[in-house]
């Protein structure tokens, strides 16, 4: 994907900061939406057709997380956080909600903007990769590459970004034991500002999405060395 042929929908309601990161998006070539309102960002990302979204986490009518959330609802939009807090837990939350980057203010637009792309040269990448497996008679899983989502038993899993490209990487290779340091280089963006524990955290939520489709036991914890993904016993 080109940058130009990238909209990327920003949501923050200080006008200056929006004009300076909208001024450094559209210098690299991104066509660019900017909203004051949570509200207005999650009307126009129903309506509209966009490649990431950039959200501050102090919104006037509710918070970025809150608006995360209800993202997650219906969209695997690559989400980067803007926020002036830069507590630990504010992070980690974000992160186990399902954004892919955090940002703390005061931030240099033009960084953002080269995050932005790294962020989108991940997003195709790490679909193609994984798109053998989704061939395999034998498997239940089935990976769909061109939208982006995965069926089990034929029932399409309602999966955060995170958790696709946890289970996509774990669907590359089955019966490989990957370590949480090679996972979270898979789904995060700076896999150095995550912990060990969100992946423990998104790797819970898939078992138990996984088991509302189907009680079989898809992914093995492998104690001190990862999780791994295995099709019968």
């Amino acid at each position: 994907m080109s940058n130009s042929q990238a909209n990327i929908l920003i949501v923050e309601d200080e006008p200056s900061i929006a004009d300076n990161v909208k001024f450094a998006l559209q210098l690299d070539g991104f066509d660019c939406q900017h909203f004051l309102l949570a509200e207005e960002g999650l009307n126009q990302l129903k309506e509209g057709c966009f490649d990431l979204a950039i959200i501050d986490v102090g919104l006037p009518d509710y918070n970025g997380f809150e608006l995360c959330k209800k993202i997650r609802q219906f969209s695997n939009i690559p989400i980067i956080f803007l926020t002036a807090r830069s507590d630990e837990i504010d992070r980690i939350l974000g992160l186990e909600l399902g954004a892919d980057d955090y940002v703390t203010k005061p931030f240099s637009p033009r960084e953002l903007s080269t995050r932005v792309k790294t962020i989108l040269r991940r997003v195709s990448p790490s679909v193609e990769k994984t798109a053998a497996p989704s061939k395999s008679k034998t498997s239940p899983l089935q990976l769909d590459t061109k939208r982006a989502c995965i069926f089990y038993h034929q029932e399409q899993l309602v999966l955060t970004r995170i958790e696709f490209l946890l289970l996509s990487t774990l669907l590359q290779s089955p019966e490989q034991v990957f370590s949480r340091e090679q996972l979270m280089t898979a789904a995060w963006e700076n896999p150095e500002h995550s912990l060990d524990r969100a992946v423990d955290t998104h790797i819970k939520t898939l078992r138990a999405k996984l088991k509302l489709v189907h009680p079989d036991q898809l992914i093995y914890t492998h104690r001190g060395l990862g999780y791994s993904l295995r099709f019968g016993q």
